[in-house]
């Protein structure tokens, strides 16, 4: 397991834990993503590394921002895709923004169903885990 992995999977199990249980992202969580997705860039590919983790946080920021400002989503979560933007570079960042969706999709009509059966209204779906499981499916060609 590549260090870019192992802090994927740490930074995903604390994002999904604090959201079911909280219902938020404390922001240590993206920040330690950040740091640790651009130490792991940095010394695995040099400067290069540093600025794909680099160009991956924006990346990730802005394309988050946009579900944000129309009011879709917290600031925890794109905080969160930020900091996945590090640790993934931005060489992998569509492939986990598209699984994401595709896993946050999933996840909703889940929610619905199971909101459904039991007569309630779905009033907000916490979007980390989503957002970890499409971060992680785009790492699988690393393990």
């Amino acid at each position: 397991m590549t260090a870019q992995v192992a802090i994927a999977v740490a930074v995903g199990l604390a994002a999904i834990t604090d959201d079911l249980l909280r219902r938020q992202v404390s922001n240590w969580i993206p920040a330690l993503a950040f740091v640790g997705g651009v130490a792991a860039l940095t010394v695995e590919r040099g400067w290069r590394g540093t600025g794909s983790a680099l160009m991956g946080t924006v990346g990730g920021f802005v394309v988050f921002l946009v579900f944000y400002l129309l009011g879709g989503m917290g600031g925890g979560d794109v905080k969160l895709m930020a900091g996945f933007g590090a640790v993934l570079g931005w060489e992998r960042l569509l492939e986990a923004t598209l699984w994401t969706a595709a896993c946050g999709g999933l996840i909703a009509l889940a929610t619905i169903a199971l909101a459904a059966l039991r007569r309630r209204s779905v009033i907000a779906i916490p979007y980390a885990p989503a957002i970890s499981l499409g971060a992680w499916l785009a790492l699988i060609p690393k393990i």
